[in-house]
């Protein structure tokens, strides 16, 4: 059974390990795009209207919608951080399938159809493009030893990033529950404590965070067991 302790320090590695990467500020927006994403098609689907998404260097962003009904602020502002977890786990149970090329397609289709349709400032859309072609470029020209380390690393960064930053919203939550981002449009939408939001940000997080290396290391046995057989 993959327990929660070894969960702990194998997240550990990998974050430490994610931050000496080159350019791994550049690779750690995706998180930050999907975040925002899942505002959006949230919106969407609940009949709304997204205006429009910014993007910064600083792995922050933005998402400005109109939606008719004021309960529906709830899903929306639960769906950034939920969607940017179960993304994550997604991209570890695809990895599982030997799926990556269809991950990176996916992949690269939002992040060209954001910079289209939704994202609207100077960096953002320069990011969103830049990051499309690069991805559209290892899921179809480079060779497969290329395109599953590249999957890796950016199903690695999905994974510390949405567990980091559900933390960092679960901190300022703590020290300064009106300026916690989601957890306090909630707050102020459904009368429940900034932090008790943030707690459900990371419950949800450490979750998808464990499946998702429960996955990477189920595959690793299975593959070593083909290798004995």
């Amino acid at each position: 059974m993959f327990s929660w302790f070894r969960t702990a320090l194998l997240f550990i590695v990998v974050l430490v390990l994610t931050r000496f990467i080159p350019f791994s500020e550049f690779f750690r927006n995706v998180n930050t795009l999907v975040h925002e994403l899942s505002h959006g098609l949230t919106a969407l689907l609940l009949q709304g209207r997204v205006m429009e998404i910014h993007l910064y260097a600083d792995q922050s962003g933005v998402t400005w919608t109109r939606f008719q009904e004021g309960w529906m602020i709830i899903p929306i502002g639960l769906a950034g951080y939920v969607g940017a977890s179960l993304f994550a786990m997604l991209l570890f149970m695809l990895y599982r399938k030997d799926n990556s090329k269809t991950g990176l397609t996916i992949i690269a289709l939002m992040a060209g159809l954001a910079a289209i349709l939704f994202v609207r400032n100077g960096y953002g859309m320069a990011w969103s493009v830049g990051f499309a072609a690069v991805t559209a470029a290892v899921a179809f020209l480079a060779p497969r030893w290329l395109q599953q380390s590249y999957y890796l690393l950016i199903a690695f960064l999905c994974l510390v990033e949405s567990v980091v930053s559900a933390f960092v919203i679960l901190y300022l939550a703590l020290q300064n529950p009106g300026s916690a981002g989601d957890a306090t449009n909630l707050a102020e939408a459904t009368g429940v404590p900034a932090l008790l939001w943030g707690l459900v940000f990371v419950a949800i997080a450490l979750w998808c965070a464990r499946v998702s290396l429960s996955r990477l290391l189920g595959r690793r046995r299975g593959q070593e067991q083909k290798l004995m057989a």
